[in-house]
């Protein structure tokens, strides 16, 4: 944690540095420029990696705070390069130079605000439902309009309180689903301070349809503790194991493979001894596992993690290191893949290019 809070620090002395140069007209500008650079320092100096609680008044406001920092700082950033791409393309051309040169400036300021505002409503109004039809061939006419509700990357903690799970549980209901696929990353704290804070999800455990998977922040949290509430809500839990559901003739089998943060075992799945099954669908926090999910013979793969970026430029970085399973339906082999873009927020409370959803997949024939 020392070693991260040191690279932490010089990346944002150096992005500080750049910003000051190009923004601040004065000693006192500059002072103001460096708070959100502050803010967002504190949070790996100060909180993450030590035992100091996040519960108290002023401890949330500065959560709250350095996380709208990470935002406006991103913002922020990427503006400050436009305006010096325009001064450089404008450089021959005088009266257009020096408008960029003065208005410039309260230019990129205002629309760095606006944009953390509007991606903040973005992300507080809460999910919005992603309606997806998947077309498999040969589907057993008892799977016809079968319906899969995926919740993913809800990030209880800091920003996502009981009052937003509750409307996603709600919403969820709504929506009458045959199954209800929770795939990771659902809590960012500890069981005895967001224990209240899940309570509404028991109501999408009742008779048997809802499964759990582990993500990365999960087991941040204390992964053993999480699986023995999640099992005590009434919640399927699966640690790389499978089950099978019925829905009439037809049988269903859902596989589940825990993250490659959880430190008791390694990802993988296999299908020997599963028995016969008229689809199978594979819960995987990290589309990163896709490969094993095809693999395995899997037909649908269900992941998040990704956030599809959560907010600009990071909706672009993201491809980088996922692509080609950023979000949204893509193909390993034969399988189909749907990553979700989550249905709260990590950091930042802000989405801006994309939005926090909740997703509805059928399957229908081909």
């Amino acid at each position: 944690m020392r070693s991260f809070a040191l690279v932490v620090t010089a990346l944002l002395a150096v992005a500080y540095a750049y910003v000051g140069s190009r923004l601040a007209t004065g000693p006192w500008s500059a002072v103001l420029l460096a708070g959100p650079f502050i803010l967002i320092w504190i949070l790996p100096a100060y909180y993450w990696g030590s035992d100091r609680s996040r519960e108290g008044f002023i401890d949330r406001v500065v959560h709250r705070a350095s996380y709208l920092s990470m935002a406006w700082v991103s913002f922020i950033l990427v503006l400050t390069l436009a305006r010096d791409a325009l001064l450089l393309l404008t450089f021959a051309y005088p009266d257009e130079h020096r408008m960029i040169v003065t208005a410039g400036v309260p230019v990129v300021l205002g629309a760095s605000l606006v944009a953390m505002a509007i991606g903040a409503v973005a992300a507080f109004r809460g999910p919005r439902v992603e309606r997806i039809d998947l077309p498999v061939p040969g589907l057993h006419p008892d799977l016809e309009g079968y319906r899969i509700v995926q919740i993913s990357d809800l990030h209880v903690g800091p920003n996502i309180r009981r009052h937003y799970v509750q409307r996603v549980v709600d919403l969820s209901r709504s929506l009458e689903p045959d199954l209800i696929a929770l795939t990771g990353d659902i809590v960012d704290g500890p069981l005895e301070r967001l224990a209240p804070h899940v309570a509404p999800l028991a109501a999408l455990a009742r008779d048997g349809k809802a499964f759990f998977i582990l993500g990365n922040h999960d087991c941040y949290a204390g992964a053993d503790s999480w699986i023995a509430h999640f099992r005590d809500l009434g919640m399927r839990v699966l640690l790389n194991e499978h089950a099978l559901v019925r829905k009439g003739a037809a049988r269903l089998l859902v596989g589940g493979v825990v993250d490659p943060a959880y430190a008791r075992m390694r990802p993988e799945i296999s299908l020997q001894g599963a028995g016969a099954a008229d689809y199978r669908l594979l819960l995987a926090h990290n589309p990163r596992l896709a490969r094993l999910g095809a693999a395995a013979g899997f037909d649908l793969q269900l992941s998040g993690h990704t956030h599809a970026g959560q907010f600009f430029p990071w909706t672009f970085v993201i491809h980088l290191f996922h692509a080609p399973h950023v979000a949204g339906l893509s193909r390993e082999g034969r399988m189909s893949v749907y990553v979700s873009a989550g249905t709260g927020t990590w950091g930042p409370p802000v989405r801006f290019g994309t939005n926090p959803e909740l997703t509805l997949l059928r399957l229908v024939r081909a």
